[in-house]
């Protein structure tokens, strides 16, 4: 089970283009299914097997959002494992996928922002601060941008979404500002721990800035404005207060690289809640 496991994850790296991270959440929901059902042979899983275990998820007080991505995790298997001549029939084809109830996004204020801007930030912090909320991008965007990533005289960033689908977004002149003040400090990190790479983030003990490294500064910054946030709370300020400016949710829509507009959507129900709020604080 686990070798056509591996096997799956080859195919959606190869020809899916999946993230490490992706793939490394495919790996564990497969697992810990066969984990839990102590799973050795593919052979072995039916519909009442996938059912059992749906169940257990949900009697165990699984979040809705795990439910669901273990669910897909499952039916995205066994959905290739049929069509490459693994099993003769699929498990999970009559499985529906569960439902969560939609949340609003977390977001902060322009003020919330401005804020944890002048925190006394180091060179590099501001730079992640400044490409997380100005630019929208996603933490494991902005860690693994190289230098010729930002082109400073056009003023546009190009990062790689999920599916290592490309998209431009334009750079501020604060973002630009910042980075210009970053990059001499990098070129000086780079010399002392001679380091040979074109990623953009180096911390200043010469190691590459990671995915755990922006959550934990994040998280501190956001003490700082008694806020639990994380980078993707930043991502959706940014959404948020482009569609309360007036920007187009289309092109809101290009600069996070969703591929439905539906998903952008979510964030014009943030925008009327902040007018009702505002109205009603005004019309007391």
């Amino acid at each position: 089970m686990y070798q056509i496991i591996g096997e799956y994850l080859e195919y959606l790296e190869l020809e899916k283009g999946l993230s490490q991270n992706t793939l490394d959440a495919y790996r564990r929901d497969l697992e810990y299914f066969c984990d839990n059902l102590k799973l050795s042979e593919i052979s072995q899983v039916d519909r009442l097997k996938i059912n059992t275990y749906v169940r257990y998820l949900r009697e165990n007080n699984y979040a809705p959002t795990s439910i669901i991505r273990k669910v897909a995790s499952l039916r995205g298997f066994f959905k290739w494992a049929y069509s490459v001549g693994i099993i003769d029939k699929n498990p999970a084809s009559t499985i529906e996928q569960p439902k969560v109830p939609k949340r609003l996004p977390k977001v902060i204020t322009v003020k919330e922002i401005d804020e944890m801007l002048h925190n006394n930030l180091n060179p590099e912090e501001h730079v992640i601060m400044e490409l997380l909320y100005s630019c929208g991008l996603r933490v494991s965007e902005l860690v693994n941008l190289k230098i010729n990533d930002i082109d400073l005289s056009s003023k546009y960033v190009r990062c790689f979404g999920k599916g290592s689908k490309e998209r431009i977004i334009p750079i501020g002149e604060e973002a630009k500002r910042v980075v210009n003040e970053y990059m001499p400090l990098r070129d000086l990190l780079i010399k002392k721990y001679n380091i040979n790479s074109k990623r953009l983030l180096i911390n200043q003990n010469g190691r590459f800035v990671t995915r755990q490294d922006v959550y934990s500064f994040i998280h501190k910054q956001g003490k700082l404005i008694n806020k639990n946030i994380s980078p993707h709370t930043l991502r959706h300020s940014f959404a948020t207060h482009l569609l309360e400016n007036g920007a187009d949710l289309r092109v809101v829509q290009e600069l996070l690289g969703h591929s439905d507009v539906s998903t952008t959507q979510l964030y014009t129900h943030i925008s009327k809640k902040h007018l009702k709020d505002v109205y009603f604080a005004i019309n007391q």
